[in-house]
């Protein structure tokens, strides 16, 4: 892709994404991700029902009168997004690749993040950690991000989601809130997300085809794996074919499922041929609703 189209279609995302993030996102987003902690802000007369826990004893003593001090959440928080970059997100049977859609989630992720201003940073993972954007604010370094999802090329077609955690923890030493966006087609990640988890707040969000959920009958076919390198003839044909692998998939979803609740994780189950907004807004509401 040569760098005009790149610049158009950054454009495209840009324009749809900072849309969505101002007009649906930035509330949700606001609420359920909350800041470090609080904050002084300012002191004023102590009034009937406040806490006398909060009487600033100095300013008191000054004025031989209570006063209290006023405290007001940190707001700005640090956003990591862990993007799976390996051979098995180059597939899409419908409207898009799970790659493109990957894109455009980061994308409304990291303008809903600088709208709050808050720093965004990239962590792009196969079965090693390919590249690490440090966080930043503003719009040019969310272009930036847009860009280098667009037009990456990572050294390694495998996945290894264990070692974008163990980099998330090693590397990001404050408290910040990660995004892994990935399709989770992997295992033996647990102690590193346990570990990761008990430093950061992890929101897990699984992209998936349909036709990696229900293999359809489509007869004699040659399968490649992009991240094995391996090619196979299935017959689809076969119910018996077709009832292993859907039995394959109800395991690896419970499998999922378990772990990200067993660890406190939020998580979000989204599909290539369907509109992630929905998803989306509703991690959002189940985030808002405990806080």
């Amino acid at each position: 892709m040569d760098t005009k189209d790149i610049f158009k279609k950054v454009r495209k995302i840009e324009i749809k994404t900072r849309g969505l993030s101002h007009q649906i996102f930035s509330g949700h987003y606001h609420s359920s991700f909350k800041g470090r902690g609080m904050a002084f802000s300012e002191v004023r007369e102590y009034q009937y029902g406040d806490d006398i826990r909060s009487i600033d004893w100095n300013v008191t003593a000054r004025f031989n009168h209570p006063y209290i001090k006023i405290f007001e959440e940190e707001r700005e928080l640090t956003v990591l997004l862990l993007i799976d970059v390996s051979g098995s997100n180059e597939f899409g049977t419908k409207q898009q690749l799970k790659e493109e859609q990957m894109t455009e989630i980061a994308a409304v992720l990291a303008f809903s993040a600088i709208q709050n201003n808050d720093k965004v940073g990239v962590i792009f993972f196969s079965d090693k950690v390919e590249k690490f954007i440090p966080p930043k604010k503003g719009t040019s370094h969310i272009l930036r991000i847009i860009r280098e999802l667009i037009d990456f090329h990572p050294e390694s077609q495998k996945t290894n989601i264990a070692e974008g955690l163990r980099y998330l923890t090693n590397a990001i030493k404050k408290r910040c809130t990660a995004f892994i966006i990935s399709d989770f087609m992997d295992r033996g990640f647990e102690n590193a997300l346990k570990i990761a988890g008990n430093k950061h707040d992890i929101v897990a969000l699984r992209i998936y085809d349909q036709r990696e959920e229900d293999l359809p009958k489509m007869g004699l076919i040659k399968v490649y794996n992009k991240e094995t390198g391996k090619k196979m003839w299935v017959d689809t044909t076969s119910s018996k074919v077709r009832e292993n692998y859907k039995n394959w998939w109800k395991e690896h979803d419970h499998y999922l499922n378990t772990l990200f609740l067993r660890s406190g994780i939020d998580s979000a189950l989204i599909r290539t041929d369907q509109d992630y907004v929905k998803p989306l807004v509703n991690l959002f509401k189940r985030r808002e609703a405990r806080f």
